[in-house]
C-alpha cells in the first residue's frame, strides 16, 4: 500500500547544491515509481508543482549562512503538521530540534543526521555548539535516527549510547557515452583529473589544486564547484595562473555525469561528513579514485581506491600517472562492483521503505 512521505530539511529538487539534495531527488522519484506519494519541501521558487512525479512545496527561506536551513525547516515543519503525511523524513542534524512536533501529533519522523557537521571549518563557535546540542537531540526527539556511514553510527553509539539505523547514500552505475560538456570545457576524454565539491575549506579544493600544480603533465585538472558563503576561500582556490586548471563553477545533471564518466582519475579530498555522494558516484562510474584517508572515506573506498594523506597527494597523483590503462580500468571495475554490492539506489530505497513501514507500526 502506498504511503505519503514528506521530505524536508534540504534545498529541494531538482538537485543543484549538494548531497542531501541529490539524496532527496533520487529517493523521492524511486518512491513515487513504487506507488508512494512524496512531497519535498523546496527553498527555490518552483517552475512547476511536480518534478518527476514528486510533489513540491515552496516555502520562503532566509538567505543567511547560519539561519537559512533552520528558518526554512521551521516553517516546513509547521506546514507538514497540517499536510498530515504518513511519515516525515527530515535531513540534517541541525534540524533535530523540530522533529518532536510532528511526532507528538502522531506523525512518525526519521532524521538523517549526515556526518559530524560541527567539525566544518566554516562554522563559528555558536554554530558548532548548536550542532553539538543537535547531536543529543537527534537521539531523543525523532522516532528513528538514520546514519549514512557505519563510522557515524559507531560515533552515536559510543558517545550517546544510542543506536541509529544505518542506510548509506546510493549512486548510479556505469558510464555515460555523451561528452558534450567536455567539449564545452575544452577537456579530452581520459585527459583530466576531476574533483567535484563545494568550495569550502574542509573539502580541500585548494589542496587539490596546489598538489596538481606540482605535476609535470599535460593532463588538466577540472575543479568543479562553488559555495554560497565562502567568498574569500573561493577567491584563493581560483587564484591560479596554471592554464591546465579548469574552474567552471558548479555543474549538475548530465554535464556532471559526463565529467565523471570520462575523467582520468577522480580525486576526493573531503575530510568531514559521512558517506559522500560524489565519492560513491565516481566509484559507480568506474573511475580510478584517489581519496583522502579518513575513517568515513576508508569505509566507502578502502581497497577499491588509492588513499592519500594531506601531504602526499602529488605523489599519489604521480602514481596514477604511471599506471597503464589496464591498471586504471581494473581499479575502476573494483570500485563499480563495490557500488553494485553496497550502494545502489534501488537497495537504498528498499531500506527506506522498510524503515517507514517499521515506523508506522
Amino acid at each position: 500500500m502506498g504511503r505519503h512521505i514528506a521530505i524536508l530539511g534540504t534545498r529541494g529538487i531538482p538537485a543543484n547544491y549538494g548531497g542531501f539534495e541529490t539524496f532527496a531527488e533520487e529517493l523521492s522519484r524511486r518512491l513515487v515509481s513504487r506507488g508512494h506519494r512524496v512531497t519535498v519541501y523546496c527553498r527555490n521558487k518552483l517552475s512547476a508543482k511536480t518534478y518527476l512525479g514528486v510533489e513540491r512545496v515552496w516555502l520562503p527561506s532566509l538567505p543567511h549562512k547560519y539561519f537559512d536551513t533552520l528558518f526554512h525547516t521551521a516553517i516546513s515543519t509547521l506546514h507538514v503538521i497540517f499536510l498530515r503525511p504518513d511519515v516525515v523524513l527530515c535531513c540534517n542534524a541541525a534540524n533535530a530540534i523540530y522533529t518532536w512536533l510532528p511526532r507528538v501529533l502522531g506523525i512518525p519522523v526519521a532524521l538523517n543526521v549526515d556526518g559530524l557537521e560541527r567539525k566544518r571549518k566554516k562554522w563559528n563557535r555558536l554554530a558548532r555548539t548548536w550542532y553539538l546540542i543537535s547531536e543529543r537531540l537527534a537521539v531523543l526527539f525523532p522516532s528513528r535516527t538514520v546514519s549514512d556511514a557505519e563510522n557515524i553510527a559507531a560515533y552515536y553509539r559510543q558517545r550517546y549510547q544510542a543506536e541509529t539505523t544505518f542506510i548509506p547514500y546510493g549512486a548510479p552505475i556505469g558510464k555515460t557515452a555523451a561528452h558534450a560538456e567536455l567539449a564545452r570545457l575544452s577537456l579530452e576524454r581520459g585527459r583530466y583529473f576531476l574533483y567535484v565539491t563545494r568550495f569550502e575549506p574542509e573539502n580541500n579544493p585548494l589542496l587539490v589544486r596546489q598538489a596538481f600544480e606540482q605535476l609535470d603533465t599535460t593532463l588538466k585538472l577540472a575543479l568543479v564547484g562553488d559555495a554560497p558563503y565562502a567568498v574569500e576561500y573561493i577567491r584563493q582556490v581560483r587564484d591560479t595562473k596554471d592554464p591546465r586548471v579548469v574552474l567552471p563553477g558548479a555543474i549538475y545533471g548530465t554535464g556532471y555525469e559526463e565529467l565523471q564518466s570520462h575523467c582520468f582519475a577522480y580525486v576526493h579530498a573531503t575530510e568531514v561528513g559521512g558517506t559522500h555522494p560524489a565519492l560513491i558516484e565516481a566509484m559507480g562510474r568506474g573511475c580510478l579514485v584517489l581519496y583522502l584517508r579518513t575513517a568515513e572515506n576508508e569505509e566507502v573506498a578502502g581497497g577499491v581506491g588509492i588513499p592519500f594523506e594531506q601531504d602526499n597527494l602529488t605523489a599519489v597523483m604521480r602514481q596514477a600517472l604511471a599506471m597503464s590503462e589496464e591498471e586504471r580500468a581494473a581499479w575502476g571495475m573494483k570500485a563499480m562492483e563495490r557500488v553494485m554490492a553496497r550502494y545502489s539506489w534501488e537497495r537504498v530505497t528498499d531500506q527506506y521503505e522498510k524503515l517507514f513501514a517499521e515506523m508506522m507500526r
